[in-house]
């Protein structure tokens, strides 16, 4: 059997599945089917419809947003019109697989079926659109992902898929979301005070029907996320003092809210009800993302184990259709019917030609908590030592685990150990855990980190500790930076979309006026935290050789934290290199073109490459470049 090789360009190889559904009567699934395509540096993707019984599976092309109507005859599907730059909104009859546009409009971010089978509620969004300039009297300007804001607002429309007419439209403030509640629409708005939105922490629930709207809930840290006909389901906590504490789920009756998960102390990143008013919810815990059923006061495991549940959805009567993918599998589709059965294998023909290694567990003492880690082994000689790659997870409230780490992989298959822990202020914890990173960042933390790599060299003899790098992205990022200042025991660094100075990132992020007061301090002007904790101020520190990596486009930790950090290293002599790509938000390591990844990937490989085993002078991106062209 023909090996594949793990190189930087073998993830276009593999089949990436998302948005999986199934129909209200549990006959049908569907799920985005996405591939690389390298040659022409694009992602193509495909809605494949299969029906449960018979295996008939059918395919529409260049389509995303698969959403079954009641019945289960027809889909709607979203389409976009590249040269246009609009999204069309498409129905499918599912008998005949004959499909008609109903509308056009420049952005379409979700589509919901009423229960009678033909209206829709599509959520979209408008800007000024002015074609010179943009105007903002809010804040923040710009948001990740989706660029400058130019006075955005949300746009609801109520589509008729009969007659082919937009019954109602309305518009609210950005980042609002909507759900059918029978014949009611139940949207969440973000809450403002002096005049200011509290994204993400506080939310303004309305009521809307017939052209007239009624606040039903004000300044709530919930927000209403799935109805089935009779309750509201409600994500996130009456109120909270800070954005990093948990989400839990309740149910809204229209007249009491009642809480469903807060008893389970596990944080919560989804949910949905069926028929019966049974609650389906994800629970990342230690490492693992699970689903979990709750009938009543009885909690029943779905899906409990060394697996990331990556997405759900629930017929009427009780079958889960779930996406599930372990540290050496990616996502495939599952259902759950009493008992779990695996319905695609797309990835496994490929992943039978090529190594991935399992994660090794380990619990280690560090301060006053006992926390997990994880490691790769590489293929070794019993009398070789091999070096280490240490990686740390965004968020901080972000967190590794039981899930497939693309470059985890790469590296451990180049002859790497792979060392990573889920430090204080990681997710699946209970809340205190996750609070405890608060206007601390990168003090305990960071010696979490530190432990967590002394315990793994106890317990691989042949680990080189002479040959450590480390590596992240975001908050892992700004722990890269932080490490090189702090620490002598790394060689070597990748530094990436990640922050050097708290005080900027403040005042640039679309989301510092909230996080980064929460996860630094208040009052940045004069908390002595924004410079304390900020790596660009013991970068006389560094000894060892980084690369920064960072995108353009990235809103969330802006190119002026790589650019600053990068510049004072160049100017205090130390051995820098950066590498900016021209396109791509935060998360361009997994989102970017094909090209882009790929370009990415190699850089990532040989700079570790020539750092910690060949111990090579200087970068030389041009020789790369051709060797990654065969030249």
């Amino acid at each position: 059997m023909n090996k594949i090789e793990w190189n930087e360009k073998t993830f276009v190889k593999f089949s990436y599945l998302s948005d999986v559904r199934i129909s209200k009567n549990g006959k049908q699934i569907a799920y985005v089917l996405t591939k690389a395509n390298l040659k022409d540096n694009k992602y193509e993707n495909t809605i494949v419809i299969e029906e449960l019984e018979s295996g008939v599976r059918k395919f529409i092309e260049n389509a995303s947003i698969p959403r079954f109507s009641p019945s289960g005859t027809k889909m709607s599907f979203v389409r976009p019109n590249e040269e246009k730059k609009t999204s069309e909104l498409w129905l499918v009859d599912l008998r005949s697989m004959s499909a008609k546009k109903l509308m056009e409009t420049k952005n379409i971010l979700n589509v919901s079926w009423n229960d009678d089978d033909r209206r829709l509620l599509i959520t979209g969004f408008k800007r000024r659109e002015d074609e010179d300039f943009i105007f903002e009297d809010d804040v923040p300007v710009w948001f990740d992902n989706k660029g400058f804001f130019d006075g955005e607002k949300t746009t609801f429309w109520i589509y008729d898929t009969e007659g082919e007419e937009i019954l109602d439209e309305f518009t609210t403030d950005k980042f609002s979301s909507g759900i059918w509640h029978g014949d009611e629409i139940i949207y969440n708005v973000p809450h403002r005070e002096d005049n200011k939105p509290q994204f993400f922490k506080f939310y303004d629930i309305y009521r809307y029907k017939d052209g007239e709207s009624e606040k039903v809930f004000e300044k709530v840290s919930f927000a209403a996320i799935d109805s089935n006909g009779k309750n509201v389901l409600l994500i996130g906590k009456p109120k909270k003092e800070k954005i990093s504490e948990h989400d839990y789920l309740y149910l809204w009756d229209g007249k009491e809210v009642k809480p469903l998960t807060e008893r389970f102390i596990y944080n919560n990143w989804e949910g949905k009800l069926d028929a019966e008013g049974n609650l389906y919810f994800l629970s990342p815990r230690e490492g693992k993302v699970s689903l979990y059923k709750l009938s009543g006061d009885d909690l029943i495991p779905i899906v409990d184990e060394n697996a990331w549940i990556m997405g759900f959805d629930v017929s009427n009567d009780g079958k889960v259709v779930l996406l599930k993918q372990t540290d050496t599998k990616l996502s495939e589709v599952f259902l759950w019917d009493g008992e779990l059965k695996q319905i695609t294998d797309y990835n496994g023909p490929i992943l039978a030609k090529l190594k991935t290694r399992p994660i090794k567990h380990f619990r280690f003492k560090s301060l006053d908590l006992e926390l997990d880690g994880w490691y790769i082994k590489p293929d070794i000689k019993e009398d070789e030592k091999a070096p280490v790659i240490v990686f740390v997870h965004g968020g901080p409230k972000g967190m590794y685990g039981y899930y497939f780490k693309y470059e985890m992989q790469l590296m451990a298959d180049k002859g790497y150990y792979i060392v990573f822990v889920n430090p204080r202020g990681s997710n699946g914890y209970d809340e205190d855990f996750a609070l405890r990173v608060l206007e601390r960042t990168g003090l305990e933390d960071f010696q979490d980190i530190m432990n967590g790599i002394e315990e793994f060299f106890k317990l691989e003899p042949q680990a080189d500790c002479e040959r450590v790098g480390i590596t992240g992205i975001s908050y892992g990022g700004f722990m890269t930076n932080w490490a090189l200042t702090q620490s002598d025991l790394f060689k070597a660094g990748i530094s990436e979309n990640g922050i050097s100075y708290w005080l900027t990132s403040y005042a640039f992020s679309d989301i510092g006026l909230w996080f980064d007061k929460e996860v630094i301090g208040d009052n940045p002007l004069e908390n002595e935290n924004y410079k304390k904790l900020s790596p660009l101020f013991y970068a006389e520190n560094v000894k060892a050789p980084i690369l920064i990596i960072h995108s353009l486009e990235d809103y969330r930790c802006p190119l002026d934290q790589s650019v600053m950090f990068y510049h004072v290293l160049k100017d205090l002599g130390k051995e820098a290199y950066i590498a900016i790509f021209k396109k791509g938000a935060h998360g361009h390591s997994i989102r970017g073109s094909p090209r882009h990844r790929a370009k990415r990937y190699k850089l990532f490989m040989e700079f570790f490459e020539r750092k910690l085993k060949r111990y090579e002078e200087g970068f030389d991106v041009e020789k790369i470049l051709k060797e990654e062209k065969g030249e």
